[in-house]
């Protein structure tokens, strides 16, 4: 078994889960590139993502270039020479010169069942739109978004109760394993599979923006709370006040209920307290909040803070 030299790309947790795995499974990376330092809080302090502080903290050599179209980086690919680019939720587009160096290809892991939910957000939508299922496609990359041949996909249940964290994390750890399994076929000199995607099943599964993330209580309690999971724990789902404020939503359900949109249909302060917003269809019962400026609490501390009353309009 020749290990191949690997270049690995990639930006947040999920992809320093896999570099672990990599490096554990005893396959060598040369080198990492992940994004600049980006200011992070309410502070805008200047925070390094997790894969710069996974790798250096393993002695593994870090590059953070602003574009990957310049010479300076076609320098150090060359530099570099590496045989194999993996490349986990990088964030940038790869251009052509990069993708085609490499003699075993760049291979991509992308957290979706290939063709639907190519792009940015393919975890919150798939949860968001309410699909049973979801998983992870190992692909090559070619010059289109998410579009390369398919090498390897395994699929898990999407459950009511999973999060946009839960969803996160499995996916990480089923992905691990089969990038460690596509690595070792090569290194075993055996052929990989291709398989060319359907274009005509593609979903595109765009960045989650601001608007995104409102929630509107005249739509059904089911899809507010798919809305509310697919985006815990970030950027959380939020609703906003009569006085302008902004609530996000930490943990809700959806349950019968019946009235105005928007409106409060019941209070209670026992245990961690419940809050009934009447919706399009059926209700949601909030348990967890945070309100603008303040720090994430149950709903019966907030209850105990603020006079609200059954039939008030949120």
């Amino acid at each position: 078994m020749t290990n191949p030299k690997i270049v690995f790309m990639g930006t947040p947790d999920i992809a320093v889960t896999c570099l672990s795995r990599l490096l554990d499974a005893g396959f060598p990376v040369g080198a990492v590139v992940t994004r600049i330092d980006k200011p992070q809080g309410r502070h805008a302090i200047l925070t390094p993502p997790p894969v710069k502080v996974f790798a250096e903290a393993r002695g593994i050599p870090v590059l953070q270039p602003r574009t990957l179209r310049d010479d300076g980086f076609a320098a150090w690919l060359e530099q570099e020479d590496p045989d194999l680019i993996l490349v986990v939720a990088f964030g940038m587009i790869l251009p052509e010169n990069v993708i085609s160096y490499p003699k075993y290809g760049c291979i991509n892991l992308h957290a979706s069942l290939l063709p639907k939910y190519r792009g940015a957000a393919p975890m919150q939508r798939a949860i968001m739109a309410g699909e049973s299922e979801t998983g992870v496609t190992v692909m090559y990359m070619d010059a289109g978004l998410d579009t390369g041949d398919m090498i390897v996909k395994k699929t898990t249940p999407i459950e009511n109760t999973d999060t946009l964290e839960t969803i996160h994390d499995r996916l990480a750890d089923i992905g691990a394993d089969l990038l460690v399994d596509t690595v070792r076929t090569i290194a075993e000199g055996k052929p990989l599979p291709r398989t060319k995607q359907n274009g005509d099943e593609a979903v595109y599964a765009a960045k989650i923006e601001r608007e995104d993330a409102a929630i509107d209580f005249t739509r059904p309690a089911v899809e507010l709370d798919r809305l509310i999971r697919a985006l815990t724990p970030i950027p959380y789902a939020f609703f906003t006040m009569k006085d302008g404020k902004t609530v996000k939503v930490l943990s809700a359900r959806p349950v019968d209920g019946e009235g105005t949109p928007g409106t409060v249909l019941a209070l209670s302060q026992e245990g961690t307290g419940c809050i009934r917003v009447a919706c399009g269809t059926g209700a949601l019962d909030l348990y967890r909040i945070k309100p603008e400026g303040k720090g994430g609490m149950t709903a019966a501390e907030y209850l105990r803070g603020r006079k609200l009353a059954v039939g008030e309009a949120l």
